[in-house]
């Protein structure tokens, strides 16, 4: 609520003040201080920036995931500044599609991107990319891909780590792989002379840098953490993201990484890389596991885990209720089932097969109702979750 103005200032009395603006029909209510710099003085307090918008909780600038409803599980977005890890699958099919999404989603907004990789060139990410239709949180079409016109008329910046060392580079003792070295220089020197971060401000339109940064801490980016349990360095993608999120905190950029975590033998790295990123969310695939011939599971492909959402300008975060996510891939549409997914699937297969008083077994019809045809028929009515 707006504070009020002292009583007894200015040249009317509290009165005279409340009668003129119950008069003009606007409140008598005044913040103190002075306003946001605006054309007029009815403009926005906020920037307006080309696809994002303010939290309704905290008031946090947000951009799209590319997914609408990852998007609803993280709070209404990812937060500008701050970190998105994703724990790839144990095969890294799904995984890229996620960081596709994100990436696409920059590419329809204006948004300035930033793609590194030591597998894949970073054109062909973007050219893999699916078609989007409309608004924030577009829907993609996984089955097309991004028009080449689309990425020419974008602006992103490629890190491909081959190109970036020489292979003949005499490489001096440091706390860090020279991979992350020359990453983490590319990217602050992107956000400097570009004015992301507000030292040199931008000559047009504010904008958003996205940073895509694919399987970082595989043996690629010449890291050891996933060899071995004791590695020499096992701090090098620890002060990495340390590193990292101190560029991101203090430019308007938002970032999304993907990591092996499975094939991280050392649960106490595991543990910091969580603490040092923002939003970590977990994807399980069903593929080679016991669940994929799990009637349970047929109409899924695996499940998606939230493993940590930031507490932004909170004291607590919005965490949801529900646990039971999974996620398929159509077609057309990698899509995320919200509380009627795995659990439910599971809640009607125990109903399906318990026996009833009379040891006869019940069906269950389309809306979870257990029925019995002929003598002594009930219907008991869903429990839902």
């Amino acid at each position: 609520m707006a504070s009020v103005g002292p009583c007894g200032t200015g040249t009317g009395t509290t009165g005279s003040v409340a009668a003129a603006a119950s008069k003009n029909n606007v409140t008598s209510f005044q913040r103190r201080g002075p306003r946001a710099s605006s054309s007029d003085s009815g403009g926005s307090r906020l920037v307006s920036i080309a696809g994002t918008r303010p939290s309704v909780r905290n008031g946090q600038l947000l951009v799209s995931t590319g997914l609408p409803a990852l998007d609803q599980l993280l709070g209404g977005g990812l937060a500008v500044g701050t970190v998105l890890l994703i724990e790839e699958d144990k095969y890294n099919i799904y995984s890229p599609l996620l960081f596709k999404y994100f990436l696409a989603e920059g590419i329809i907004n204006g948004h300035t991107l930033l793609v590194a990789s030591a597998k894949e060139e970073p054109e062909k990410i973007l050219q893999a990319g699916p078609v989007s239709s409309s608004r924030f949180g577009h829907y993609y079409d996984v089955s097309k891909k991004m028009p080449q016109e689309l990425i020419e008329a974008s602006k992103w910046h490629g890190f491909f780590l081959p190109k970036k060392i020489s292979s003949t580079l005499n490489i001096e003792p440091c706390s860090l792989t020279h991979g992350y070295i020359k990453l983490l220089q590319f990217i602050q020197k992107i956000i400097y002379e570009e004015g992301f971060d507000g030292s040199n401000p931008q000559k047009k339109q504010k904008n958003i840098l996205r940073i895509g940064i694919q399987n970082l801490g595989s043996p690629l980016w010449g890291d050891d953490v996933c060899c071995t349990e004791n590695c020499d360095n096992s701090h090098n993608l620890t002060k990495f993201l340390y590193i990292l999120r101190g560029l991101l905190r203090t430019s308007l950029s938002a970032c999304i990484i993907t990591m092996p975590t499975h094939l991280i033998q050392n649960k106490a790295i595991i543990a910091r890389i969580t603490n040092l990123s923002d939003t970590v969310v977990h994807l399980e695939s069903f593929i080679g596991s016991e669940r994929e011939a799990n009637p349970l599971y047929k109409d899924y492909h695996g499940l998606i885990h939230i493993r940590q959402i930031p507490r932004l300008n909170n004291l607590i975060c919005d965490v949801s209720d529900v646990k039971d996510l999974a996620f398929k891939l159509k077609r057309k549409l990698f899509t995320i089932e919200v509380g009627c997914g795995v659990g439910h699937c599971l809640r009607n297969w125990l109903l399906s097969h318990l026996p009833s008083a009379d040891g006869t077994k019940h069906i269950l019809d389309s809306w979870g109702h257990r029925e019995q045809k002929g003598p002594g028929w009930h219907t008991a009515a869903p429990e839902y979750q």
